[in-house]
């Protein structure tokens, strides 16, 4: 139970920081800082890869996870269109209006039973 309360830690405190994370990544598309923003593109999809794998895996062990990961795909997936046409405006706005707004809203796990 000790390492699924470690988990579930890590867990909160990096959907805490991914709003901050996606706006992050909004500045720099608009300023043009496109190595930067596609380092931490790459770094926030290796973070929600991680957030779905544990969501699953704290699932498995009856905790409770309200993390949308149909939802979590389709932006990924509207993002890595916009990036292949090389409209870094709207994955700005992607970021920004619908990624920062989703994972603001996302629930912490607050208890384990």
């Amino acid at each position: 139970m000790c390492d699924v309360l470690e988990v579930v830690e890590s867990y909160n405190e990096y959907l805490k920081k991914i709003p901050n994370g996606t706006l992050y990544i909004a500045e720099c598309l608009r300023e043009e800082k496109l190595e930067e923003a596609f380092k931490t593109i790459k770094d926030f999809s290796e973070g929600v890869m991680w957030l779905i794998k544990v969501s699953e895996l704290l699932r498995e062990r009856n905790v409770e996870v309200t993390l949308n990961v149909e939802q979590i795909n389709s932006f990924l997936i509207e993002i890595n269109d916009a990036i292949e046409n090389q409209d870094y405006l709207l994955v700005a706005d992607l970021f920004e209006y619908e990624v920062a707004p989703f994972f603001k809203e996302v629930s912490l796990i607050a208890n384990i039973s």
